[in-house]
């Protein structure tokens, strides 16, 4: 059976409750965690591991800027708090604003508007408009929203969400994508954590409902799922949850205090941090009341990673600077990592390099025997696996998120070539578009981004073929007894990102073979 036909998938779930002893536990693996860094640390650093000076340099700064990551991220799951659930008031006054663009499927809409019809608070849809098709207002009409057209706007989806905010009047707004399919009780969620009136937006959990159409749609929605459980939960308990482009509800007043909804690639960051440094604050409530879609073909995955990769260095090199003295501790500190996250791309660069330049430059960075480095990095593994796993226990759909998304772990890493441009178009300052992600799956070439995972392969296989060539005619007994250890060990390390971009060509082919479907139209009728 479908797993979208499960009723269970179509009801609201959320993450469990947050108990004393479940976060003593937490405390615990956090701190034998960050022992092991420590451990591991004091044996990195010592002075016979020094090989190449630079490029142990660039190593050590590459390996320790992850590893102060992973620092911050166990620190902000030591945050983790639900907030108390507040019944939603009678009487406001909401709008739900839902977006449409040219080339967007209209069949979409109609599932869209029609679900939005049933949320049971009282509020008006309003459908902003820029299609000039006039089959999207009678759309609207069919389902009683409200149609605005709003043609030719700067600012892509932001300009006319502040387009809209202009012609209409209430107090409460929810920013739904339109690919997203609330539930009837949404609203019902949200609105009662505005009775505290420095609360400027709710943001709950996104559900996906397409993941199973492929490979890459799967990686997709798994690259997500911890981040709307104890990521954002964390982030909650340090008031500094992040708005995201759908599924959060907004105080008017709070989007005026800061000139209305930010404008960039990463319009939603630009606004959560914009608001914060208002003073307001934000509510992070881990609940799936609607279920959307993720990119379902590598090439439209990776055009939405390099708008992300893009927009969030924007966000880091404009708004963190000239806000950072108006935000919390904390605040500046999610906003930095947020900021930094994209740099992954030139990190996975340095680590893929690093074995070849061993194998055909003789360069090493680091003097360390193979297995003392198992020894000692083996620890920050283990904790690093056994919290990963252990905080799984607040998401929100555990029945269907958990586990060890290492589908979502291949495609970050085939991703890496897309984060390091988004990385050196922020250096340079060059601005793309802003093109909305696409509903369906592409289908068609080879998408160009698979070239650098191409390369990669070949590169490997040549490098295979050379060491094996050199270590059966041109090495003695002695040297190949001598180069043993440090050479399988460098080629375990470039066989497993081998590994891995060998399962992001699979992606890549998967999805040159997908047939294009309406995954709205198998929603069952009575979600």
């Amino acid at each position: 059976m479908d797993p979208i036909f499960s009723k269970q998938f179509w009801s609201q779930s959320e993450a469990k409750d947050v108990g004393y002893f479940q976060k003593l536990i937490l405390l615990s693996l956090v701190i034998s965690g960050i022992i092991s860094i420590l451990r591991f640390a004091d044996w990195w650093f010592r002075e016979e591991h020094l090989g190449n000076l630079a490029l142990f340099v660039i190593l050590s700064v590459t390996l320790w800027y992850g590893m102060l990551r992973l620092i911050i991220i166990w620190i902000n799951y030591l945050g983790i708090k639900k907030p108390e659930f507040k019944e939603a008031p009678k009487g406001l006054s909401v709008a739900i604003f839902t977006t449409s663009s040219p080339g967007e499927p209209l069949s979409m809409f109609e599932k869209t508007l029609e679900a939005c019809s049933k949320i049971t608070y009282p509020h008006t849809t309003y459908l902003l408009d820029d299609t000039q098709d006039y089959r999207f207002r009678e759309v609207a009409e069919k389902y009683g929203a409200v149609w605005l057209e709003l043609v030719g706007l700067p600012g892509a989806k932001a300009g006319k969400i502040n387009a809209a905010l202009q012609q209409t009047k209430e107090e409460f707004i929810l920013v739904l994508d339109p690919d997203h399919v609330p539930f009837p009780n949404f609203l019902d969620q949200t609105l009662g954590f505005f009775s505290d009136s420095e609360v400027g937006f709710v943001q709950v959990s996104q559900g996906y409902y397409n993941q199973y159409r492929s490979f890459t749609a799967q990686a997709a929605a798994e690259q997500t799922y911890t981040f709307y459980g104890p990521t954002q939960m964390g982030m909650h308990g340090y008031n500094c949850t992040v708005a995201i482009g759908a599924n959060c509800t907004f105080r008017r007043k709070a989007l005026e205090s800061i000139g209305g909804h930010g404008i960039g690639l990463a319009e939603d960051l630009v606004t959560s941090i914009r608001i914060h440094a208002e003073g307001w604050k934000s509510i992070y409530h881990p609940v799936i009341v609607a279920r959307g879609l993720v990119p379902e073909d590598f090439g439209s995955f990776c055009k939405q990673q390099l708008k992300w990769a893009r927009g969030v260095h924007e966000v880091l090199f404009d708004e963190v600077p000239r806000l950072f003295g108006k935000l919390s501790f904390w605040q500046k500190l999610s906003y930095f990592t947020i900021g930094t996250y994209y740099l992954e791309g030139l990190v996975s660069l340095i680590y893929l390099l690093i074995p070849f330049l061993f194998f055909w430059m003789d360069l090493l960075p680091a003097k360390m025997y193979f297995v003392e480095f198992l020894e000692f990095g083996f620890p920050v593994l283990f904790f690093s696996t056994v919290i990963y796993f252990y905080v799984q226990q607040w998401l929100c759909f555990p029945k269907d998120e958990s586990g060890l998304h290492w589908r979502g772990m291949v495609m970050k890493f085939a991703c890496w070539p897309v984060y390091l441009m988004g990385f050196l178009l922020s250096l340079v300052n060059k601005k793309i578009p802003y093109i909305p992600t696409a509903k369906q799956s592409v289908r068609g070439k080879i998408s160009p981004f698979a070239k650098p995972l191409l390369i990669q392969v070949v590169i490997y296989l040549i490098t295979v073929v050379y060491l094996i060539y050199t270590r059966k005619y041109n090495l003695n007994e002695l040297e190949l007894i001598e180069t043993a250890e440090i050479t399988y060990g460098m080629m375990a390390f470039a066989t497993i990102p081998f590994l891995m971009a060998l399962m992001g060509l699979y992606a890549v082919w998967e999805s040159s073979r997908l047939n294009p479907e309406s995954p709205w139209q198998k929603i069952p009728k009575s979600s």
